[in-house]
């Protein structure tokens, strides 16, 4: 029986990222959905259902993180969302923690590194979901 792949969702205004992320990542096994704007973000999360959403910070129009606040009321409730940029790594901590994001992961993060990591919150939520209730 074979194990269904984590469904991620990659969204950057740089083409060359989300190239690079849908290579890497469907290298190691993840189904990748990527998409070029913070706008229509929410949209896909409901349709889409993202096990992962891995969210450029410094995207045009709409930051991720106010695109995490906007997509997170649409998504399933095990959708964990993650903060990506090139970011200096203190100030993207301290912003994943003011967000409410469930990581982040700085974009010099690629291959193998990245996908493990992704593996990692992606389990970390399934544990939280799976938890019974006190």
């Amino acid at each position: 029986m074979s194990e269904m792949k984590i469904r991620v969702l990659v969204v950057d205004d740089d083409q060359e990222q989300l190239t690079l992320a849908e290579r890497s990542l469907s290298a190691f096994g993840f189904d990748v959905r990527t998409h070029r704007s913070s706008l229509g973000v929410s949209n896909l999360v409901r349709t889409t259902l993202p096990d992962l959403v891995l969210l450029d910070v410094n995207i045009p129009a709409l930051t991720g993180d106010k695109v995490l606040t906007l997509a997170r009321g649409q998504a399933p409730a095990g959708t964990r969302f993650v903060l990506f940029s090139a970011s200096d790594e203190s100030k993207l901590r301290a912003l994943a923690l003011a967000s409410g994001a469930d990581g982040y992961i700085t974009k010099s993060t690629q291959g193998e590194e990245l996908a493990k990591k992704l593996h990692a919150i992606y389990a970390k939520g399934r544990a939280v979901v799976a938890a019974p209730a006190p």
